[in-house]
């Protein structure tokens, strides 16, 4: 019965409801930056569209209180979920003075923020692995009780530090959850030309440790998963990989033109299972959502991106003098 998913798993209505507000503001401000970016408003745009059910149901399945999140440049549902804001966001979009992830010296994407224990990203991809290893090993040498939870694309698990983080996770039985965001593309190329394994999954048993591939359009079932690979955590007993598989209802970036490598007709398809929209159906079916609840939240976000874009346009820039603050020791 789908009423009593959530609730099998803990959750109430509120926790639900709340799970469904913050993937639906992270898809509102990410359109409104493809619209700012193609009036030639702010410079780059990279989504997270498609992607935010696995996002968020990850993080909800954390404690937002202690835990450390090492996000990829996709992870803008993860981020609002550990305590990041519109204005944030949008202050990184436009890279003002006040941007929390670099004072806007950075690309959007390369989240960080100290307080909300979000670990600052880097441009080439996967740094953040072996990043997120060496948190959770300095919480187990402070004797914290905390896990590291990091994500990346699929592409991304072809690098080296994605194998080296594995390991040393495993050896040391470190609390530590990697999470691939499958979303079949890295960057141009499909699936079948990045991977020979049917699964990213599959590779976790090379390392000793569990893996898992989640439906990434459920939060419900990223949550269930990454509520287990937590608990596994803080037992003692390891890293865990989940995978899950979503699809990129966007280019690469605002720079890319996705026409040259898929076909717009794969993208329509895809689009019919959006899991914004299929997650409004079933806390509708559950009794947690109405249509004028579903109105109010809408008119509410809206207003929230409106007021964000507003003041990240008119806030200041850096000024020039700082371009070198926290480059060269002072």
């Amino acid at each position: 019965m789908a009423e009593n998913r959530h609730e099998a798993l803990g959750l109430t209505g509120n926790d639900v409801l709340e799970m469904y507000k913050t993937m639906l503001l992270a898809r509102k401000i990410d359109e409104r930056m493809w619209l700012l970016n193609r009036s030639g408003k702010i410079p780059f745009v990279i989504s997270c569209q498609g992607q935010e059910a696995a996002q968020v149901g990850a993080a909800f399945a954390l404690d937002r209180e202690k835990d450390y999140a090492l996000p990829y440049y996709r992870d803008m549902g993860v981020v609002l979920a550990f305590g990041m804001t519109a204005k944030d966001l949008m202050l990184s979009g436009f890279a003002k003075a006040e941007d929390p992830n670099s004072g806007g010296r950075q690309m959007p994407g390369h989240f960080g923020q100290k307080k909300n224990r979000i670990a600052t990203g880097s441009s080439p991809v996967t740094t953040q692995v072996p990043h997120a290893v060496g948190i959770a090993l300095a919480g187990r040498m402070e004797k914290k009780d905390i896990v590291t939870f990091v994500t990346f694309g699929e592409g991304s698990s072809n690098q080296g530090d994605f194998h080296e983080g594995a390991n040393f996770a495993s050896v040391h039985k470190l609390p530590v959850i990697f999470m691939c965001e499958n979303n079949k593309y890295a960057i141009s190329v499909p699936y079948e030309k990045q991977v020979a394994c049917e699964k990213i999954s599959d590779r976790a048993i090379g390392y000793g440790m569990p893996g898992e591939t989640v439906d990434g359009n459920d939060p419900l079932e990223v949550y269930k998963a990454v509520k287990e690979a937590a608990d596994r955590g803080r037992r003692g007993e390891g890293p865990t990989l989940i995978e899950t598989i979503s699809y990129r209802l966007t280019p690469h970036s605002s720079d890319d033109d996705d026409r040259s490598y898929r076909g717009q007709d794969e993208v329509a398809e895809a689009r019919k299972n959006d899991p914004i929209v299929s997650f409004a159906a079933y806390l509708k079916e559950a009794g947690v959502l109405t249509d004028e609840l579903e109105k109010d939240i809408l008119d509410d976000i809206a207003k929230t991106v409106n007021e964000a874009t507003d003041y990240a346009e008119n806030a200041p820039y850096a000024e020039a003098e700082s371009a070198m603050k926290h480059v060269y020791a002072e």
